[in-house]
């Protein structure tokens, strides 16, 4: 199947889920991530905050156990068509964007290159770590820009079926997914 085709098929099976599915399945995937990466003080991750109206994988809870541990929470935010990377704090100020998804008011970038971890928002993954976003390309520029160490990590309620048959040169693979059964790896280096 083509990008296009799994993105609307994905966004339709997203769509699809009650509320109470969306937090018991983000909720296994949170325990699946804490459980396999065992994330520690003084790490550096960068995760999104979710968009309530595709149903994505809720993040609070990883951004508070995060902050709770001292571990340095960055989130991205689109400035002049450009992913930048804003480091939050508890006492971080957000505010609803044009697309609907919270962002901290700062447009800061913080700079940082050398992340442990890049949780990274997808529709669709395939068996080789090739993700389905919303087809922007935000992404794949921001994996260009950051150390070649950063573990990228997709989180998706769904299991990889299907391969991707538009998968263009320059597009960046995951090295692990997530899902509420387990965790795939895509990479040989962890």
């Amino acid at each position: 199947m083509k990008k296009s085709e799994f993105r609307k098929l994905y966004l339709e099976k997203r769509k699809a889920l009650l509320q109470d599915k969306v937090v018991s399945l983000s909720e296994k995937i949170f325990e699946n991530f804490i459980n396999y990466f065992k994330p520690i003080l003084g790490q550096k991750i960068h995760i999104f905050i979710p968009i309530e109206k595709f149903n994505e994988i809720k993040t609070e809870r990883f951004i508070q156990y995060f902050l709770s541990r001292n571990i340095q929470v960055f989130v991205p935010k689109i400035v002049d068509t450009k992913l930048i990377s804003v480091e939050i704090f508890n006492e971080t100020k957000f505010e609803i964007n044009n697309w609907g998804i919270s962002e901290p008011v700062s447009n800061q970038d913080s700079g940082i290159s050398d992340f442990d971890f890049i949780i990274t928002p997808l529709l669709y993954c395939d068996s080789k770590g090739n993700r389905v976003g919303y087809g922007k390309g935000f992404y794949d520029e921001f994996f260009e820009s950051v150390s070649k160490d950063s573990k990228k990590i997709g989180v998706n309620y769904f299991d990889p079926d299907d391969m991707i048959d538009d998968v263009w040169e320059n597009d960046i693979p995951l090295d692990y997914l997530v899902t509420p059964t387990e965790v795939l790896s895509f990479f040989k280096g962890f």
